[in-house]
């Protein structure tokens, strides 16, 4: 090969690698997943005796006599499951922004560039629609599927949204809506799904991107 050939081969390397940057956000912190899994164990951890409680036979039959709970009773631990779960949304999405801010600082990008506009769009779509189909299901009493569907719509916006960043994120996404889909089939242990697709699996992927695109 000449001179002349491999210029311009590293010429076109040079402009695929700039394209690349372009079309895709590259400054996701691998830890902020690691945070966002030990969030979600704590979490899932929190409301862990009253879930099991709340997806008994009996508890949503208030009619039914022999420890049926009460509606105040089941509203209230209902309001006490958003609760913890905004709690954990708004310290995995903090401790992200803080990490990935520091990462683009640190690669010299734009923390907010065309790139992670799409990212964050096509992420929030399947999430808003999750979420509200998450807020049907708990008006009508199906407490027990909420959890597989948030597993399901968040692997949803993963795949969605892994055209942006980093492709690895979309095998977790598959993952995501893999274990929501058994989890249906299993709907009085949940949380355990729930558990370890939020806490566990975002533990391993964050340590994977870690390792693989950041440390060193």
């Amino acid at each position: 090969m000449t001179d002349k050939a491999k210029e311009q081969l590293e010429q076109l390397s040079e402009i695929r690698d700039l394209m690349k940057e372009n079309s895709q956000f590259l400054s996701l912190s691998g830890l902020s997943g690691v945070f966002a899994g030990i969030y979600a164990l704590v979490g899932a951890g929190l409301v862990w005796s009253d879930f099991i409680e709340l997806v008994s036979p009996s508890a949503l039959d208030p009619l039914r006599e022999g420890g049926a709970m009460t509606i105040e009773a089941i509203w209230f631990k209902l309001g006490y499951f958003l609760l913890v779960g905004v709690s954990v949304l708004a310290a995995s999405l903090i401790t992200g922004f803080i990490l990935t801010a520091g990462k683009a600082r640190k690669n010299n990008r734009k923390l907010l560039d065309t790139a992670a506009k799409k990212l964050i769009l096509n992420l929030f779509i399947p999430l808003v629609l999750g979420g509200s189909f998450c807020l049907a299901l708990i008006y009508h009493g199906y407490i027990g599927a909420v959890a597989p569907a948030t597993l399901v719509f968040y692997g949803m916006a993963l795949l969605n949204a892994g055209k942006y960043t980093y492709r690895d994120i979309r095998y977790l996404g598959i993952c995501e809506m893999a274990i929501g889909v058994i989890s249906m089939f299993f709907m009085g242990h949940a949380l355990y799904f729930w558990a370890f697709g939020f806490g566990v699996l975002h533990i391993i992927y964050g340590l994977a991107m870690y390792i693989k695109y950041e440390r060193g």
